[in-house]
Order: structure tokens, then sequence, then C-alpha cells
């Protein structure tokens, strides 16, 4: 008998699903309104959260890239 067997059929103290799917929370996801709002652009304000980062590059590449300002040596390992 498999480890994950034993626990699906015995269970543990120490699992909260015993080796089944546990659901996850709507506020880890996309459908999370307040994550996907304030992460980018802090809207709604949050009392007592972090502004958002003001290195966010709304998914353009940096022009001074790895890729773009590597030595030769490490260009074939890009």
């Amino acid at each position: 008998m498999g480890l994950k067997d034993k626990l699906i059929q015995q269970g543990s103290p120490l699992s909260k699903a015993n080796g089944g799917d546990i659901p996850t929370p709507v506020g880890a996801t996309d459908q999370s309104t307040l994550h996907y709002n304030y992460s980018l652009d802090g809207n709604p304000n949050v009392v007592n959260k972090p502004i958002p980062s003001s290195l966010d590059l709304n998914g353009q590449k940096p022009s001074n890239s790895y890729d773009q300002t590597a030595p030769n040596e490490g260009i074939g390992n890009i």
C-alpha cells in the first residue's frame, strides 16, 4: 500500500483533506477583484496596505533585460 492510499484510507490528524483535493479560496484566484485591482493600481484603496509597486512594466520587457545585455558566453544559455 502506497503512502497516498494509506492516507486516503486511514487519514491523518496532520492533513486537512487526507489526500483529497482542497478547494482553492476565491481570494487566491483571478476571480478576486480586490487582488486583481489592488495589486496593479492600488484601487480600491485598502487601509494599512502598501501601495502597488512602481516597478510594474505592464507586461513589457525591460530594455536592459539579460538577453539584451548578456556577454557572448552567456547568449547560448538563454
